[in-house]
């Protein structure tokens, strides 16, 4: 399914998104300090009792958050009470919400079987039938906290992804027309679990949808994971149509040879090029650090700390 979009109906999408892209207001700043204005965690990455990750992501200066888990529980099962709470705590740090961690669309492709693999759900145990449900409660989330846009997924990665894309084609199109009748931007990640696993896969996706409710979420790590050069091969697939990143890296383990997390600036990803690559291209979007590396003591925040002093140091170079 492909939707033909006028040049008028493009730009008056991203208006209605303009308040989650900063950069697009006046005095806003630019080049490289723009993106260090615009960059985030994901809570949770840190700690599961929000203000404690708050208080770190201040401690940092920086302006965005990215919300997933709350207290133990997805973002999907908070009661109105734990929402309350944490968006309370949001306007005490004085930070923004950069989108919604939602769960849509992580689950199996109905008919499709899946392949075996270890998989995050950070607490969603959600299938199918909850698409229309979760979908519409994410936009309500999504206002709750003031930011237009939703991170959704493509399905458990089948066993025949070929032969699953126009399946996942067409239901990321059917879901990018809900996202446009509540004027919501949908960023689907590219997630190495999932159908959409590479640029490659990210870009071609989003062209054949070719909505303004629909966008990408560009993860280099996730990319790195099934074998494609994330800068700048990956990146030349899906540049200009992603309006969220993730950082992270990815080292090779010495013992084992399998690919593993490491913090930013600890493994192979040339983040550096890819920064710089995003300060050059006039990226106006958000970015989240998602650690997922972990230090031999599993302690989330220092492990999240190790990470983002790899990131920032990166990011002065540029």
């Amino acid at each position: 399914m492909k939707l033909n979009l006028t040049r008028r109906s493009f730009l008056k999408a991203w208006g209605l998104a303009l308040p989650v892209f900063d950069s697009l207001l006046p005095g806003a700043q630019k080049g490289g300090a723009a993106l260090r204005s615009r960059l985030g965690i994901i809570t949770d990455e840190i700690a599961q009792e929000l203000e404690q990750a708050l208080d770190f992501i201040s401690g940092y200066n920086l302006n965005y958050c990215e919300l997933r888990e709350l207290w133990h529980k997805n973002i999907m099962d908070c009661t109105q009470t734990d929402l309350d709470r944490a968006r309370k705590f949001l306007q005490n740090h004085k930070l923004k919400v950069s989108d919604i961690a939602s769960p849509v669309l992580k689950w199996n492709l109905p008919g499709m079987p899946a392949r075996e693999a270890a998989r995050d759900t950070f607490g969603a145990h959600f299938t199918d039938a909850d698409t229309q449900r979760l979908l519409l409660r994410s936009f309500e989330l999504a206002r709750f906290f003031g930011t237009g846009k939703v991170r959704i997924f493509s399905f458990w990665r089948a066993q025949d992804p070929q032969k699953a894309y126009p399946y996942v084609r067409d239901r990321l199109a059917k879901v990018a027309e809900v996202a446009a009748k509540h004027d919501m931007v949908l960023v689907s990640e590219n997630e190495h679990t999932c159908n959409v696993a590479t640029g490659q896969e990210l870009g071609r996706i989003l062209r054949d949808v070719n909505s303004p409710n629909l966008r990408g979420n560009w993860d280099p790590g996730n990319a790195a994971m099934l074998g494609e050069v994330p800068y700048p091969d990956g990146y030349n697939a899906v540049k200009g149509l992603f309006a969220h990143v993730h950082i992270k890296d990815v080292k090779k383990d010495g013992q084992s040879g399998k690919l593993v997390w490491a913090p930013v600036g600890g493994g192979f990803i040339d983040w550096k090029g890819q920064l710089k690559a995003l300060r050059d291209d006039g990226y106006q979007g958000t970015l989240s650090l998602e650690t997922h590396y972990r230090r031999a003591d599993h302690n989330l925040a220092e492990s999240t700390r190790e990470s983002l002093q790899g990131l920032l140091k990166i990011l002065d170079a540029v």
